[in-house]
């Protein structure tokens, strides 16, 4: 009789602990009902999210021969950093003939303007030359007059009066070429003038050219462009690369994280610009990220892709949307922990409008 009585002790004990435990297993169940269904009445809730950052491509705008690379794989890198070097010989020599053919036209332009100059020169003698030959034809011509009175009155011969015609005649023939030549030398300014134009214009023209050339030389060092994390690695020392050719991915630092939640369209009622927002990101648990709303999609996320669906088909099942939803986390706050693709869950208070 005491081995059954010791068994029946013992399978109370083991019926009062199965009963506790179901106690707590049914309060436990009981807490995280109430709990959830708690939040689900009083917050808008999505585990549809995800951290998002701007990756932009590291791209060359040359191509050539790279002479070191000068990042690793998820290196830290800061706005001007430099992450490799092209070979910037041949780009050198194509920037130094630009240089040398503005020289050339700079050069031209100076005897343009050394020939316009003593051309003006000409110019001027040649106006005090007319100027001279007007005064002797004035003179000329007043002794002409006289000569011809006289020659009326019969106290002067006709040879005489012939000689000075004639050099009247001479005179007014050089005087008509020295305007013809001033006129010459006017029109030789103006050529003068017109070509120093166009030298003017090429000189332009390959000056830009030189200013594309440095531009490349200033290419063959590729820079980051701002403030941010390297991706993988994809380029070694001794490759040839092309232009526009991408190089690598960088992660904007200098730009807010922000996280893009997706939520059903039954809940947009209770979402707001600038509501306050908890998120948790699947990788910490523990930590709750504060944000804000920033902005809203205007169209569900089925609308923006490549075949957005066609209900008129007349194969129809309703499914509820997603809207994309932007939410910029606190300054500074998840900038060191969280990544770009992370699965986050988002919290939102409730309020109508």
């Amino acid at each position: 009789m005491k081995p059954k009585s010791r068994w029946l002790l013992t399978d109370a004990k083991l019926t009062t602990a199965t009963n506790w435990i179901a106690v707590f297993v049914l309060c436990a169940l009981l807490f995280w009902g109430v709990r959830t269904l708690w939040i689900r009445l009083n917050y808008a809730y999505t585990n549809d999210a995800q951290v998002t950052q701007y990756i932009n491509p590291i791209i060359s705008r040359i191509g050539g021969y790279v002479v070191s690379v000068h990042y690793q794989d998820h290196q830290i890198v800061k706005r001007g950093d430099t992450l490799l070097i092209i070979d910037n010989r041949e780009y050198k020599y194509e920037a130094d003939q630009a240089n040398a053919s503005v020289y050339k036209e700079h050069a031209e332009m100076n005897v343009l303007s050394s020939q316009k100059h003593i051309l003006m020169e000409e110019h001027e003698s040649l106006k005090k030359s007319i100027a001279a030959n007007e005064a002797r034809v004035s003179k000329q011509q007043l002794e002409f007059d006289r000569y011809q009175f006289l020659y009326e009155e019969k106290s002067a011969t006709a040879q005489q009066l012939e000689a000075v015609k004639a050099t009247l005649d001479v005179y007014k023939s050089e005087l008509a070429a020295l305007q013809h030549k001033l006129q010459a030398s006017q029109e030789r300014v103006h050529d003068v003038e017109v070509q120093k134009t166009v030298v003017n214009a090429e000189k332009n023209r390959l000056s830009a050219a030189a200013g594309r050339k440095h531009l490349d030389v200033g290419y063959t060092i590729v820079r980051a462009p701002y403030d941010g994390m390297i991706g993988k690695r994809s380029i070694e020392k001794g490759q040839m690369i092309s232009s526009g050719e991408v190089l690598g991915f960088i992660v904007n630092a200098e730009t807010p994280t922000w996280v893009t939640a997706n939520f059903k369209e039954t809940q947009l009622r209770f979402l707001h610009i600038h509501d306050q927002v908890e998120v948790i990101a699947d990788a910490y648990p523990d930590r709750v990220f504060k944000g804000k709303i920033i902005s809203i999609s205007p169209a569900t996320g089925s609308s923006f892709s490549l075949l957005p669906p066609d209900n008129a088909t007349g194969n129809f099942v309703k499914i509820v949307q997603r809207i994309p939803v932007r939410i910029e986390l606190d300054k500074k706050q998840g900038e060191q922990v969280l990544r770009s693709g992370m699965n986050v869950n988002v919290s939102i208070a409730k309020h109508k409008k």
